[in-house]
């Protein structure tokens, strides 16, 4: 499929996104390999958030891994060098992130809010059978939703006359194919706004029922409610931008006559926030691990303990060396004596 230039996207692409990318990816690869540690180390001591906290940190993960890849074509003036299966999976992985992300994000925000609001009711859907058969159905679910990206054709070939030469795009059309349109309507309210609004209602509800403990300490309330806030606050930044501008997208490119949209500045500028708004959603990698694991006292503990059971199987190790060398050099000495 051939594409129509938009000038001077490229010359953004090749200054912005690169940095933003190597900036996630140094973060977000050690903190969720971190997270998935400590998720699953609260796993196994019966912890259904254990489960959830785990496939969204293995979600943030995989797209994270992608993201060399993203930097490669930006850092190209979005020109993609490898195959157009490689640009499949990619675009799936990506796609899986945003939606997995929002809807891991919203178990564990109503498992909160069941903890906290109702603690002696709905005991059975806070348990571990319960949480792993909901991950898998939701990595079930979000593997069909984005399986069309997969036989799809995702590489078209734009010709700019400003830069006089060919670009290999990929996931990147513009105009939006129609069944892309109908996709993107479909994940805006299923996998951002239900979630959206299940999320505030239940941080809400979450804030008012600590406010109301009287078991709880000023200074530790302040904390939750500090937590579900940049929670919230995190989820907003991170998604809501994407998801206006791809519904802005979505709109004016099936409305209106594809000539006469590129014709404007307008386009070109709205064009550009929205590509701007993929990059940032990319920031959620980094959140995710931080606020979930790192931030709570349980998730610095568990961290805590994986260092030093990290650190004494390397000091177990390192003994084991030095004890091998030891009897090394005394064989040695042994036999120079021999000799």
């Amino acid at each position: 499929m051939n594409s129509t230039c938009i000038e001077g996207q490229h010359d953004l692409d090749h200054y912005l996104f690169p940095i933003v990318y190597i900036f996630v990816v140094i973060i977000s690869i050690p903190t969720n390999i971190g997270s998935l540690c400590v998720s699953f180390l609260q796993a196994k001591k019966d912890n259904e958030l254990g489960i959830y906290l785990f496939s969204l940190s293995l979600s943030d993960l995989l797209y994270s891994l992608t993201l060399p890849l993203w930097i490669n074509y930006t850092w190209n003036n979005d020109n993609w060098t490898f195959s157009a299966a490689l640009c499949k999976v990619t675009a799936f992985l990506m796609y899986m992130n945003f939606y997995s992300s929002t809807a891991f994000l919203t178990c564990i925000t109503l498992d909160r809010y069941l903890a906290v609001v109702y603690p002696l009711k709905f005991s059975y859907l806070r348990t571990r059978r319960f949480a792993f058969m909901v991950s898998l159905s939701i990595w079930v679910l979000e593997t069909i939703f984005n399986a069309v990206m997969l036989w799809e054709d995702e590489i078209a070939v734009e010709y700019c006359d400003a830069e006089k030469s060919n670009f290999t795009l990929c996931y990147d059309k513009y105009p939006l194919e129609k069944w892309q349109i109908r996709l993107n309507l479909f994940r805006t309210c299923t996998g951002y706004a239900i979630p959206l609004v299940i999320i505030m209602f239940c941080n809400q509800k979450v804030c008012r029922a600590v406010r109301h403990n009287r078991a709880t300490e000023d200074g530790e309330k302040k904390r939750i409610i500090k937590l579900l806030a940049s929670i919230t606050l995190t989820f907003v930044l991170c998604f809501t931008p994407f998801h206006v501008m791809l519904l802005v997208r979505s709109v004016l490119e099936h409305d209106a006559s594809f000539n006469g949209l590129f014709d404007g500045q307008s386009w070109k500028q709205t064009y550009k926030i929205y590509r701007i708004t993929v990059a940032l959603t990319s920031f959620n990698c980094i959140a995710d691990p931080i606020l979930y694991c790192f931030v709570t006292e349980t998730g610095r503990s568990d961290i805590w303990n994986v260092l030093k059971f990290w650190t004494g199987k390397l000091n177990k190790s390192e003994r084991q060396r030095k004890s091998v060398l030891s009897m090394s050099t005394k064989d040695t000495v042994d036999l120079e004596v021999l000799e």
